[in-house]
C-alpha cells in the first residue's frame, strides 16, 4: 500500500483504503479502479493523495480486465432478468384471465415463475430497471411485477427473517389482485375519474383480500397487503381507515414499492415520473402516509453506489453521477463535460430521467 498524490496517479491504479468527503460519506470505495473520470472526481473535492496498492502497472490491466469480464456477465444476466420478468408478465396475465373466468389460483404455477425471477434479483436496479416490452394496456401486470421485486429487496434492506422475503414478494405481487373484479373501462379510462369511479376503485382492496383469504399458501400478512396497501399510517387511508399500528409491516412495505412504481410506470392518462422525483415525494409522504423508518431505509438503499449512472437533467443536458451526499440523497452531484453540478444546491433542476 503506498500514498501517492493526484500529479502521480495513474489510470489502472487500484484504491487500496476508502476515499472520503470531507464530511465523512464515501467518494470512492476500496479496490476501486482509478480511470480518468476517477482522477476528475478527486480533483473536484480537492483530496491531496489516495492509498494505492503496490505494483500498479500489470497489476492494474489484470485488474482492468477483470473488471470487464464482470462487465459481460452482469450483461448475461441482466438479460437472464428480463427473460424471467417477461415469463413473468404472461403467467401473471393468465392468473388475470383466470380469476375473471372464476377458477382458483394457480399458486405453485405464480411461486416458480416467481423464485425463478427473484434468482436475479442482484442485477436489479429499481432506478433503472425498465421492462423490454410495456404497453400501458398491461400496467398492472408490470406494476405488481415490479412491486413485487422492489417489495423483496425492501424485505431484505429493512432486516425481515429469510423466512418472510419470498411472501413479501408475494404481497408485492397480489396487492392489486383484486382489480379484476373492477369494471375494466374504469381501469383504463384515460381521463380523471368520477366521484363514484373513484369508489368503485377502491374496493379493489377489499375484493383481493376476498380473493386471497382462503389460499393456504399465503401466510396473513400477504392477504392483509392486498386489504391495507391504501392505509396510511395517520389513519386518512382506505378501506379502513386504520393507522400505523394496525397496518401489517408487509401492507407498509408493499405501499411504498407500489408507490414508487405506479408514479415511474406510464399510465393511459400520465406519462411516467422520474425515480428522483418519486424518491422526493416518498420522503414528503413518510410524514404522515408511510412508515418512516421503512422510508428511510428504502432511499437510502434506492441510492446508494450509483456513481457513473448517466442521467438526464430537467434542461435536457446528459451527464453523470459522481458523488451521493447522504444528506441530500436524491440530489446527487452530477458532472457535465467537466463541469459539477451540486444539485443540492442547484434546486431549480432535477434529475428528469435515469438512461443507464
Amino acid at each position: 500500500m503506498a500514498a501517492v498524490t493526484l500529479s502521480q496517479l495513474n489510470p489502472g491504479d487500484k484504491i487500496s483504503e476508502d476515499v472520503l468527503t470531507p464530511l465523512g460519506s464515501i467518494l470512492l470505495q476500496k479496490g476501486k479502479v482509478i480511470t480518468p473520470k476517477e482522477i476528475e472526481i478527486l480533483q473536484a473535492f480537492l483530496v491531496a493523495s489516495v492509498d494505492i496498492e503496490g505494483g500498479t502497472s500489470n497489476k492494474a490491466r489484470e485488474n482492468t480486465n477483470e473488471d470487464a469480464v464482470q462487465v459481460t456477465n452482469v450483461s448475461f444476466v441482466t438479460t437472464s432478468l428480463h427473460e424471467e420478468y417477461d415469463k413473468m408478465v404472461q403467467v401473471l396475465r393468465n392468473v388475470f384471465n383466470s380469476f375473471v373466468a372464476g377458477s382458483s389460483l394457480p399458486i405453485m404455477d405464480i411461486r416458480k415463475q416467481l423464485e425463478n425471477t427473484l434468482e436475479n434479483i442482484k442485477t436489479y436496479n429499481l432506478l433503472t430497471f425498465m421492462p423490454r416490452q410495456f404497453m400501458e394496456k398491461d400496467y398492472l401486470l408490470h406494476n405488481s411485477i415490479a412491486s413485487a421485486l422492489t417489495s423483496y429487496q425492501i424485505a431484505q434492506w429493512t432486516g425481515f427473517p429469510q423466512k418472510d422475503w419470498m411472501q413479501i414478494a408475494f404481497a408485492g405481487l397480489l396487492h392489486d389482485i383484486g382489480n379484476v373484479r373492477i369494471d375494466k373501462a374504469i381501469l383504463s379510462k384515460p381521463n380523471a375519474l368520477s366521484p363514484d369511479e373513484k369508489e368503485e376503485m377502491k374496493k379493489h382492496t377489499v375484493l383481493g383480500y376476498q380473493l386471497l383469504k382462503n389460499v393456504p399458501a399465503l401466510n396473513e400478512g400477504v392477504k392483509l397487503a392486498a386489504l391495507q396497501h391504501h392505509e396510511k399510517v395517520d389513519g386518512t387511508g382506505y378501506p379502513l381507515g386504520i393507522d400505523s399500528t394496525k397496518i401489517h409491516p408487509y401492507a407498509k412495505i408493499v405501499a411504498i414499492a407500489d408507490i414508487f412504481h405506479a408514479m415511474t410506470l406510464n399510465k393511459a392518462y400520465r406519462k411516467a415520473v422520474s425515480p428522483y422525483l418519486v424518491l422526493e415525494q416518498i420522503q414528503s409522504d413518510a410524514f404522515g402516509k408511510l412508515d418512516p423508518a421503512y422510508v428511510r431505509t428504502f432511499v437510502e438503499k434506492a441510492t446508494q453506489f450509483h456513481n457513473g449512472t448517466v442521467v438526464k437533467l430537467s434542461d435536457e443536458r446528459i451527464g453523470e453521477i459522481v458523488f451521493t451526499d447522504r444528506t441530500h440523497l436524491t440530489r446527487p452531484w452530477v458532472t457535465i463535460n467537466g463541469t459539477i453540478i451540486n444539485l443540492s444546491i442547484e434546486r431549480h433542476l432535477h434529475i428528469k430521467e435515469v438512461l443507464r
